[in-house]
């Protein structure tokens, strides 16, 4: 009786099946090369499917021509994709602002929409393991923190942030204002991000903040808050950077608030791949029947139960 052929690894990576379908929905998420043709493509790409064995997959654009493949000529993988093509400005300028108010003021956080592309979620993701983009590692378990682990940008800072960070400061400085006003804090923040990173560079706060977290099947982060010192703006958002279901199971974003002699109450924050959400990073302003009060809000991970999560935060003050 002859033995059942062993499948070669390649046929047992669930990526070899979007290319063998020329999945669409898989483009931007991998790239896979051919080492007899020296090419990399996208998964949809329409050319004669290679050999299982001559067959690698990338994360990024970049990873593969650094392994010293050339962009194909029938799929373009160099090109932008197509939902890349609004671009992040045209993505911000579609936020409702006044909607974001609304769901800050009465929840503490609120969704942003879709920020970035399924590519420049896996771009900026493989950024993880270039050490030199970054001025430090924290790995959670050594300081209680949680599980997994977690990296701060240096400057100058990748250019998927350096555009948000700016950007999305603009929209949030007047919400940011009006909370503070309505918490007695006399705390202003002016209209641009640049004049606010002086103030905090001036108060000895120089060390950039926007992170990239990675958590692995049982990861999980405390809950905590973001103050890294005098100079504190009041929001923060984050970004997934995996598709939930496919990537990972579990790891949800998590956010508390205490209000005084109340019990904590919790609230999920459902998120797709490139879709961003803003929320509180200490204290929000809430009206009660004797005026406005201020509530304890806090935010942390739930546990990754399968499967690898990358998230990007950006936060807005710099840190001592």
């Amino acid at each position: 009786m002859n033995a059942p052929m062993r499948k070669h690894p390649t046929e047992q990576d669930p990526r070899w099946a979007a290319v063998i379908a020329r999945d669409r929905s898989a483009d931007g998420t991998f790239y896979y090369s051919v080492s007899t043709t020296g090419i990399y493509c996208r998964p949809s790409c329409p050319v004669r499917h290679a050999k299982p064995d001559h067959v690698r997959f990338h994360r990024t654009r970049a990873e593969a021509e650094r392994a010293g493949f050339r962009p194909c000529k029938r799929c373009k993988p160099d090109q932008a994709e197509p939902d890349e093509r609004n671009g992040i400005a045209a993505r911000l300028a579609a936020i409702d602002w006044a909607a974001v108010a609304e769901s800050l003021d009465n929840y503490g956080y609120a969704p942003l929409g879709k920020l970035l592309s399924a590519s420049e979620c896996a771009e900026l993701a493989g950024l993880y393991e270039d050490s030199g983009r970054f001025r430090s590692t924290v790995v959670m378990a050594r300081h209680g923190f949680g599980r997994g682990e977690y990296k701060y940008f240096s400057y100058p800072l990748p250019p998927t942030i350096t555009a948000l960070r700016p950007a999305l400061y603009r929209g949030l400085a007047p919400i940011a204002n009006q909370w503070h006003a309505a918490m007695g804090i006399e705390t202003h923040f002016p209209a641009a991000h640049a004049d606010f990173i002086k103030r905090c560079h001036g108060a000895g706060q120089t060390r950039p903040t926007p992170l990239l977290l990675r958590y692995h099947e049982g990861d999980y982060n405390c809950l905590h808050q973001d103050l890294y010192g005098e100079h504190v703006f009041p929001l923060q958002v984050v970004i997934l950077l995996s598709e939930p279901g496919t990537d990972f199971t579990g790891g949800e974003l998590v956010l508390t608030e205490q209000r005084p002699r109340m019990q904590s109450r919790a609230e999920v924050v459902p998120l797709a791949r490139g879709e961003a959400a803003v929320f509180a990073v200490h204290n929000r302003p809430v009206k009660g029947t004797r005026g406005t009060y201020r509530v304890n809000m806090r935010h942390g991970v739930s546990r990754l139960r399968s499967g690898e999560r990358y998230t990007t935060g950006i936060i807005f003050h710099d840190a001592k």
